[in-house]
């Protein structure tokens, strides 16, 4: 007979269709990654598109969120007793749907209004004049309040950034089904020692997602916004520009597709897959055969499925959410995954726009960074974990101890990040005087200077220029440029006075569109940087996979798909919403010249004090992991009191399960654990 060969065999062997559902998952994990992660790499585009502070895109990031809070404790604790692939399928069309609408704002707003006072001159060889004449009487209240020639027009960007936030709302409900769903059904029909390789095969091929999320959004930040409706050639800015904004929609196009087709292989999925149960020898005894069927190998597994009835799952769902907050094991993880998701979240939200401000790169640098450098060494991290668990087969209390020892590590080596600092950028009158001489106490009235007196300018302007000292300039009026000659990118300003100021060295008084280029200080800390970041982020993620095998094996399974389901809600709810929102707060708080409409309304921030920035966003990273670790310390105590308790109780008892206990706590193979029965390791109850 060939039936215990095929109880052994891999899982193509035996599942084909349990393969099937991994590369679906697999497939899904990657595509829901990929449009999260391509939102994160438009925030700065989105900002600029739709003048909007740090906070508001942080509400708008967290109300992904706020769409799994509505549905995700139904799906788990429903879904699980229902077609979970088909459930899975419905989620995926929902997520596509959410994520064109997040698209639309573009193709039913007007194109892209850059708030400039530049004019460009018609050819190169004529001269326009940025420096208007100031009459005698004009004060600098009168300059202060000055505004662009627009009339003050109440625009509908308020509503089109709401299409944005409902559809992320859409994707988060979409998305709801797909982790609780999809990680319980592999761990029913997987073999036990191969459970955690596949759900670490399919986080990795998840963070594989978010590495093509931000190329695609270094790509699409590129491409002009208005591309195919503008001459190109006329933009005069680039995408190092604070003006700039890229194609920001087209990611969305690309992403919702993807994610569309993701939703095909569930619809052809079974509900379940058969059990393969081996008949045991005639010669065991029914104690040696209670062994096979109670393995702790085999604890996790969910019974066979019985037909749903939804009146008594209703009735069920308050007691069996109570038994489940019951569990000290379960909360405590609970805890400090929060704690752990609020730093995580905060820092991945922000950290390419961390990398433009506090390091002079641009948005697609920055995003094209963290695709190919950060995010894969998180993905080799979690499938480098996952194998280091299955080679050494860690039980629960292994598991633990390597996911807190690699997550500590990584804390220290993250800590090298303070002392990579770089200084503010020079931007005359609000980091640096027109005499050159470091000044960050900002004032609007700082902007005006003897040097550009003789111009009535608008402190309100935001065209940067850089003069040839090497110093940046708000505006060409504000640099105290009398001419201008070229156009476009490549308009050029003459007769700077205030470029002229400087330490009165001896320049030319020329000034070039655009920002000055990055500081030699951060040009020499930025590949250490990088460097440390890559590292760190390997070693945290090792730990990721044995931790979250932790949340599946500590648990009943049958509250297995409700526990990952509170799990995700909960991180979702007081991580996922909260943390970009309090992130982008804080972050706005060290804004120092913010950018104004055309009512006077502050809207984007134009400039930050960039070491202020970097002290809130390192400290409260660093801070939130901090707390984490003592609830760690907490529950690991916990878990090995819960583990002695449990051997005494079986010692007590006279199950005879002792060994079997520890032998889940060194990780051995269940075939190994036999108790000298005269039972073969072949005669177990195989999936």
């Amino acid at each position: 007979m060939k039936l215990n060969d095929s109880a052994t065999s891999t899982l193509k062997n035996c599942h084909p269709k349990l393969k099937m559902f991994f590369a679906a998952l697999s497939f899904a994990y990657f595509s829901k990654e990929l449009s999260g992660s391509y939102m994160k790499s438009t925030i700065t585009q989105l900002e600029r598109r739709f003048d909007i502070p740090s906070y508001l895109i942080g509400i708008i990031d967290g109300s992904f969120e706020i769409g799994n809070l509505l549905v995700i404790s139904f799906v788990s604790y429903f879904g699980a007793k229902l077609h979970r692939p088909k459930i899975i399928a419905v989620g995926c069309i929902l997520m596509s749907l959410g994520t064109f609408l997040i698209a639309m704002p573009h193709f039913t707003c007007g194109r892209y209004n850059m708030k400039t006072s530049i004019r460009s001159s018609e050819n190169a060889t004529s001269h326009l004049s940025p420096c208007p004449v100031n009459s005698s009487s004009s004060n600098n209240n009168d300059r202060l309040s000055l505004l662009p020639s627009a009339g003050c027009e109440q625009e509908s960007s308020v509503s089109l950034w709401m299409y944005v936030l409902l559809g992320n709302v859409l994707r988060g409900i979409g998305e709801t089904p797909v982790q609780p769903l999809g990680i319980s059904y592999i761990d029913d029909y997987a073999q036990s020692e191969n459970a955690a390789l596949y759900i670490g095969c399919v986080q990795t091929i998840a963070v594989i997602g978010p590495a093509f999320g931000f190329l695609l959004g270094s790509l699409c930040t590129k491409i002009y916004v208005d591309i195919g409706f503008v001459d190109t050639e006329t933009v005069t800015i680039t995408p190092e520009d604070g003006h700039w904004v890229g194609a920001w929609w087209l990611g969305y196009l690309i992403a919702g597709t993807i994610t569309l087709m993701s939703a095909v292989p569930f619809w052809f999925l079974p509900k379940s897959l058969p059990v393969h149960v081996d008949k045991h020898d005639s010669s065991c005894t029914q104690d040696q055969t209670r062994f096979i069927k109670d393995s702790p190998n085999m604890d996790h597994k969910i019974r066979p499925e019985e037909p749903a009835n939804l009146r008594l799952m209703a009735n069920e769902f308050v007691p069996t959410l109570k038994s489940l907050l019951r569990n000290p094991v379960y909360i405590i993880y609970l805890c400090v995954t929060i704690i752990q998701f609020n730093s995580l979240i905060g820092m991945v939200t922000y950290k390419p726009k961390y990398i433009e401000q506090h390091y002079g790169q641009s948005a697609s640098k920055a995003n094209f960074l963290m695709g190919m450098i950060n995010i894969p060494a998180v993905a080799f991290g979690m499938f480098s974990g996952a194998v280091v668990m299955k080679k050494y087969k860690l039980g629960v209390l292994g598991a633990t101890k390597f996911a807190f020892g690699t997550s500590l590590l990584g804390y220290f080596l993250s800590l090298l990040f303070l002392a990579m600092s770089c200084e503010n950028s020079k931007v005359a009158g609000i980091t640096v005087s027109y005499a050159g001489v470091e000044d960050i106490s900002y004032e609007e009235w700082s902007l005006f200077s003897d040097c550009n007196s003789d111009c009535l300018c608008s402190s309100r302007e935001w065209d940067l220029v850089c003069g040839e000292n090497g110093i940046t300039y708000v505006s060409p009026c504000l640099a105290g440029c009398t001419s201008s000659t070229g156009s476009g990118k490549n308009m050029m300003f003459d007769n700077c006075r205030c470029v002229e100021v400087t330490n009165g060295l001896p320049v030319n008084l020329t000034a070039t569109l655009g920002q000055c280029l990055p500081r030699d200080s951060c040009d020499r800390v930025f590949p250490y940087f990088l460097a440390v970041s890559v590292f760190s982020s390997f070693i945290i993620s090792l730990g990721g996979t044995p931790g979250f095998m932790l949340l599946v094996r500590c648990i009943k399974p049958e509250l297995k798909s409700l526990a990952l389901g509170i799990y995700t809600l909960a991180t979702r709810t007081l991580a996922g919403i909260p943390a970009p929102i309090y992130f982008g707060a804080i972050i706005d708080s060290t804004c120092l010249k913010w950018g104004y409409n055309t009512c006077g309304e502050k809207d984007v921030c134009r400039i930050y004090n960039t070491s202020a920035f970097r002290t809130v966003y390192l400290g409260l990273t660093l801070g939130l992991r901090a707390v984490s670790f003592l609830l760690c310390i907490w529950g690991f105590a916990l878990l090995k009191r819960h583990i002695k308790r449990e051997e005494e109780k079986f010692l007590t008892n006279g199950k005879g399960e002792l060994e079997f206990l520890r032998q889940e706590e060194s990780g051995s193979d269940c075939e190994q654990s036999m108790l000298a029965s005269d039972c073969s390791p072949d005669r177990e109850t195989h999936l």
